[in-house]
């Protein structure tokens, strides 16, 4: 493994040079979840993932106990069924594991991929979080992560961030491996395009989606991500 003070610095000109592969898929759209799935979330998702392209849709509540967070999610989970869109479970292999969920996006605390893929399956769809970190990336890669997961790329208030990584990583991952790249943090419609730009494969929203009308919003980012194709 490369440690990442042997890796080269990456300038802001590796983005503005990339090409997209052209057998690597286009950028899709990942939903996260609010922290509040009740009342009429299970409506509001379903109306969301009819309104366009959605690629998953993961889970994330804290602060409530598995019995509980498996009451929430169990209809949730029934929508994203019913229209092919991969359920991930944020933070708990044991839910996923509960759940029959898709996978699990761990975060740097939140277990290892191996032990994941053991508990889950060769099927199950495991993402880590990378932060702004090449080395962590690679990490994640060689321990069997399907995909690994780069941001904040924008201020967000979904969750407190320190890392605040340059569009240039997506290209240079996306260059190296053929492991697919999320790009995540503070994402709308308005600033989306200079990640799928730089190389993502999905970028991942929550707020800019359930802050308001969540089909318009999907529609939004259908526009943005069908313009790049």
């Amino acid at each position: 493994m490369i440690d990442e003070d042997d890796l080269p610095p990456l300038g802001p000109e590796f983005a503005a040079q990339f090409k997209r592969d052209d057998s690597r898929p286009p950028c899709q759209l990942y939903l996260i979840s609010p922290l509040e799935v009740e009342g009429d979330f299970p409506d509001r998702l379903a109306r969301a993932l009819d309104a366009g392209p959605v690629a998953a849709f993961q889970f994330r509540v804290k602060d409530i106990d598995q019995h509980q967070a498996a009451r929430l999610a169990e209809p949730l989970l029934r929508i994203c069924a019913d229209r092919e869109v991969a359920f991930i479970v944020n933070d708990s292999i044991a839910l996923a594991k509960r759940l029959g969920a898709d996978g699990v996006h761990l975060g740097q605390g939140d277990g290892d991929p191996r032990e994941a893929r053991s508990v889950l399956g060769p099927a199950a769809q495991i993402g880590v979080t990378c932060h702004d970190s090449r080395h962590l990336a690679m990490e994640a890669g060689e321990a069997g992560a399907d995909y690994v997961a780069f941001g904040a790329f924008y201020p967000t208030t979904t969750k407190a961030t320190t890392h605040r990584p340059d569009p240039a990583i997506l290209s240079w991952w996306t260059t190296v491996f053929e492991i697919p790249c999320v790009a995540i943090g503070g994402i709308t419609p308005d600033n989306a395009a200079p990640l799928v730009s730089a190389g993502a494969d999905f970028i991942a929203v929550s707020g800019a989606v359930w802050g308001g009308d969540a089909a318009e919003a999907v529609r939004a980012f259908d526009a943005v991500l069908n313009a790049a194709r």
